[in-house]
């Protein structure tokens, strides 16, 4: 299995980085992880509502580039599906099971992620209805993948 985290930004703080360099680490007994990172858009302090969709679509446009073919695609947004742990290994298994060897997570910047991607992606999940900074969700998301592996394999996990 093949799994692509594109997310807009990169990550500054040490603790981040370690983060996920640990999950990256764990999980790569499981699949193929990539972390392809966009350079996000200078955002001015006050952002109309036409700015921020402006600039969100500019994210988006740049994480188009790692859009890989016959890829699964998964927003992640805070409209998106709500599951618990064991549904998202279920949902990673019924992709692979349905012959798709690739999936692509999209994180977007400080502001979210454009619309276009949003309605392009096959899937739409959210993690919660709280906001989380983006450099966190990654985190969070390399987490909830390594879980999913370890349930999907019957290994032990946290519940």
């Amino acid at each position: 299995m093949n799994i692509d985290i594109a997310a807009v930004g990169k990550l500054r703080e040490n603790f981040y980085k370690e983060a996920a360099d640990e999950y990256l680490k764990r999980l790569s007994r499981y699949a193929k992880v990539r972390v392809l990172e966009a350079e996000e858009v200078k955002k001015p302090d006050e952002i109309s509502p036409a700015l921020s969709r402006k600039i969100k679509e500019q994210e988006a446009d740049r994480l188009r580039k790692f859009y890989r073919p016959g890829a699964y695609r998964i927003a992640l947004c805070i409209d998106g599906k709500e599951m618990d742990s064991v549904e998202f290994s279920k949902k990673l298994e019924d992709i692979a099971l349905g012959g798709r060897d690739s999936i692509q997570f999209f994180i977007g910047g400080a502001i979210g992620l454009g619309d276009s991607l949003i309605g392009e992606a096959d899937a739409r999940i959210s993690f919660s209805r709280m906001t989380f900074p983006h450099q966190l969700m990654r985190v969070i998301l390399l987490e909830q993948i390594y879980r999913a592996f370890r349930i999907i394999k019957g290994e032990p996990y946290h519940k």
